[in-house]
């Protein structure tokens, strides 16, 4: 391995404290939460995960969000699934998130408040939640 400057130390030192701060859940109200059981990662979770994670960095709302992973959900048939935990907002389970809806998971539910219908596959009875 080649010796690193002083410069290309810091350097490496500040990419990877950068890192770390992504994973800080202190101040972050809102949860992103992937299935990434097998089911999941063999439906393209991982990709899901990644592309969620630009999204939001590409929005300015990295800062904001806690994008975390679980295993399994049990909706297998729609994977991959994204659970959403927002502040004034149902928690929602999304089906069907690939890696080309991240965008617009990003964009439609955390940024403009509002829900993909079009991939809702849990959500709390309509009578609980407010309009």
């Amino acid at each position: 391995m080649a010796k690193m400057t002083l410069e290309q130390l810091r350097a490496f030192r500040e990419g990877k404290r950068q890192e770390l701060e992504k994973r800080n859940v202190e101040g972050k109200d809102i949860q992103v939460i992937v299935g990434m059981g097998t089911c999941g990662i063999a439906a393209g979770a991982k990709l899901t995960f990644d592309a969620i994670v630009a999204a939001l960095e590409k929005h300015n709302m990295a800062d904001k969000v806690v994008v975390r992973q679980t295993g399994c959900m049990g909706l297998c048939y729609v994977e991959p699934t994204v659970e959403v935990v927002m502040p004034g907002m149902p928690p929602v389970i999304y089906g069907k998130m690939t890696s080309d809806v991240a965008e617009e998971l990003v964009v439609k539910h955390l940024v403009e408040h509002s829900l993909l219908d079009n991939h809702i596959f849990d959500r709390p009875a309509v009578d609980i939640v407010a309009h």
